[in-house]
């Protein structure tokens, strides 16, 4: 079987990846030139508000999304870093990976001077135990789309381990750094998957332990003393500076961003864009990243009669004018989209025109579509009015602003658009039951086979029936070469966007704030909270 050797290097020098606020005058936490001259101080308790409960602590199991991936981050390691500056993989469990020719197998030499934090030492056996337990768990687990073709994960000896697929798969080795694959021990496993939200028998070889959950409340992390395997770019390569980690769950941006300035917390996450120049006023530092991944837009249940009509679905995107959303509902450190993919992820393709706003021409095609306006101005056909139901989740504030806006914007073309906003758990539940016309929401991983995960049949709610888009999702996947996946992905936008089946609106920034004695809180490649091994605070 012939093998490409892939030998991960370290980063010489801490990088980031961050974007400046462009208002901002401070620089972000961990980049600025004060704290790269600065010694880090070893002690202290680092307070952090985030908007939602976690919902599991269980690393692949199904959250609340960014907010849990914060807390879980530092519970466990991954078998590969990907360096948010430079987008590559580097080591972290593993120290160096191959892959064949076809992408259907990959070899990962393991530190062998790893522990879970219950003592036991880290092994191939348990990188084995973890992803097959993944595969066991299917819809349970948030992490199983990874795993596409899997069939098997063989143990060499205690450091080498080959995980095989029956078809190529080459986003495997940036989806093991992600955080729903970090590795867990043989106690977590013990428990069934479905009793693990709690965290209590989470054992992961990451630089914290959990001390207590208390759900809506808040969960409090201790630094384990033995951790020392931490990715170079991280600056730290022992024990975690900071003694714990306490998450606030803190639902009201308004109260996080108080909470901040009144000396209540150190960090605060989702922070709102009409709390940027706010707390940029006041001194503040704030840490932004723009999100790899799926854009924020709309797309679309094709089981239902009336969007499987490309006809309509094109009028929709006419009629929408995603600059005006962007300007109202956030500020210009988000971008406007025009791709279902963001620029912020490796395989972005400009898709722009396709999306041009025309409300005239929206109407146009509304009416050779059979759609005639009635007496409220809401159209009808067959006497069934254009009325559409839209899902979307309440965990980003923005949200309902944005979405307000592009109900106006479809009503003056006879659209008439019901926002249905719900919690993460019941908007998982209406996707299951297929109870939507249209979604809206983003999804962060910084790969383009992202899409592969949202508009592919095995793994879409979309209903899409595409053998053309379902050929370059999979042909993606056995592309070892990165210009060829490039141009396959690059065609994958091209069939999404001239088909309507994710009209993008605008991508998502995530942006953090601190106390000025608060260093090296920083994002990961995926633009969510990275591991805060190197966070340090000043003395008091």
């Amino acid at each position: 079987m012939n093998r490409t050797r892939i030998i991960l290097v370290a980063a010489l020098a801490v990088t980031t990846g961050l974007v400046l606020s462009a208002c901002a005058g401070a620089a972000p936490a961990g980049t600025s030139d004060s704290d790269a001259a600065a010694t880090p101080i070893d002690g202290g308790d680092l307070t952090f508000a985030i908007a939602n409960d976690p919902i599991s602590l269980n690393p692949s199991g199904i959250g609340s999304g960014n907010d849990t991936w914060y807390v879980t981050r530092q519970l466990v390691d991954s078998l590969l870093y990907q360096n948010p500056d430079t987008g590559e993989l580097e080591p972290w469990l593993a120290t160096s990976y191959t892959a064949n020719d076809d992408a259907t197998a990959f070899t990962f030499e393991l530190r062998d001077d790893v522990t879970f934090s219950d003592g036991t030492p880290f092994t191939a056996a348990n990188v084995k135990a973890t992803f097959d337990d993944i595969i066991a768990a299917g819809a349970l687990s948030q992490s199983v789309s990874s795993f596409v073709g899997y069939q098997e994960t063989k143990v060499i000896d205690d450091d080498t381990v080959e995980v095989h697929f029956s078809t190529p798969n080459a986003a495997f080795p940036n989806s093991t750094a992600a955080v729903g694959l970090g590795i867990v021990g043989d106690a977590t496993l013990a428990v069934p998957f479905a009793d693990r939200a709690d965290g209590k028998s989470v054992v992961g070889t990451g630089p914290f332990t959990l001390d207590t959950y208390t759900k809506d409340v808040e969960t409090v992390l201790t630094a384990r003393d033995d951790y020392a395997w931490a990715p170079e770019a991280l600056g730290n390569d022992g024990r975690a500076h900071l003694d714990t980690v306490t998450f606030q769950i803190v639902p009201e941006a308004s109260v996080r961003t108080g909470s901040l300035t009144s000396d209540q917390v150190d960090v605060i996450g989702g922070v709102q864009p009409n709390d940027v120049q706010t707390l940029d006023d006041a001194g503040y530092p704030l840490v932004s990243r723009g999100n790899p991944g799926i854009s924020f837009g709309l797309s679309f249940n094709l089981a239902r009669p009336v969007v499987s009509d490309i006809a309509v679905r094109e009028a929709i995107s006419a009629a929408i004018d995603p600059k005006v959303v962007r300007d109202t509902a956030l500020n210009d450190l988000f971008h406007v989209a025009t791709s279902a993919l963001a620029k912020n992820t490796p395989s972005w393709a400009d898709e722009g025109e396709h999306f041009s706003y025309d409300p005239d021409h929206a109407s146009e095609l509304l009416d050779e579509a059979g759609w005639t306006e009635g007496a409220d101005g809401i159209r009808t056909k067959d006497g069934q009015p254009l009325t559409l139901r839209l899902a979307w989740i309440t965990n980003f504030g923005p949200n309902q602003t944005s979405l307000e806006l592009i109900q106006q914007q479809l009503k003056t073309v006879g659209i008439d658009v019901v926002l249905e906003g719900s919690t993460v758990p019941e908007f998982l539940e209406k996707q299951a039951s297929g109870d939507f016309d249209i979604v809206w929401g983003n999804l962060s991983r910084a790969d383009g086979d992202v899409l592969r995960t949202q508009y592919s049949v095995a793994t879409t709610k979309l209903n899409i029936d595409d053998p053309e888009l379902e050929a370059l999702l999979q042909d993606q996947l056995a592309a070892g070469d990165k210009a060829a996946r490039d141009k396959i992905l690059a065609e994958a936008q091209a069939r999404i966007a001239s088909q309507y089946y994710q009209i993008p609106v605008h991508e998502l920034t995530s942006i953090l704030s601190t106390q000025s004695t608060v260093h090296g809180v920083s994002f990961g490649a995926d633009s969510r909270l990275d591991s805060l091994v190197g966070a340090w605070k000043d003395a008091n």
